[in-house]
């Protein structure tokens, strides 16, 4: 079986990575700021009462990212929320390399474009380059089967890159296809 390179990873490395050098002056290649990982996270506070909502978000998880993800546990006792320490509270997945390639172009190809009324996402990073997205619906995704999904979730999807800035990640972000509303200053 032939591997093939996800297209983004190649227009990366022939447009985006040349493009960002110019525009911000570096003195070498390895400046250029390069997406080290995408994280697809997704909490389930109602799970402390069903124990099947892990089960079925991890099976839709794992249509999504082609990756199987993990359940994420209670760090301590809140008995308030009637949590227990390590029970399963959340899914999460963390998408590297050819996989990670994949996501982001049916992200921003197929599932964003889905979505009512879209206008583009907002463009507010953590101060060190990095982005979370936040997802209301899963059903965006062309792999869950609407008629089967029993509880719409939303999801958060982080980009972690290797960017000094939120400019440096805003323009490998935008550069890659991510539809922006506002143009960063």
């Amino acid at each position: 079986m032939a591997t093939t390179t996800a297209q983004l990873k190649n227009v990366y490395a022939e447009q985006i990575a040349p493009a960002l050098m110019k525009q911000f002056n570096y003195s070498s290649p390895m400046q250029i700021p390069v997406l080290k990982k995408i994280v697809v996270n997704q909490g389930l506070g109602m799970a402390t009462a069903d124990k099947k909502v892990i089960e079925v978000a991890m099976k839709e998880i794992a249509q999504i990212t082609g990756q199987k993800p993990v359940a994420t546990m209670s760090k301590k006792d809140i008995s308030n929320f009637r949590l227990r320490k390590k029970m399963p509270i959340g899914v999460m997945v963390t998408l590297r390399r050819e996989r990670m390639y994949e996501f982001l172009e049916k992200l921003i190809r197929v599932s964003l474009p889905r979505i009512r009324d879209f206008k583009g996402i907002e463009s507010k990073f953590d101060g060190r380059g990095n982005y979370t997205l936040g997802i209301t619906e899963q059903i965006i995704f062309p792999e869950i089967n609407i008629d089967q999904v029993d509880k719409i979730m939303g999801m958060n999807i982080t980009f972690v890159t290797s960017a000094e800035t939120d400019e440096e990640g805003y323009a490998l972000l935008k550069a890659f296809g991510l539809p922006f509303k506002d143009a960063k200053k």
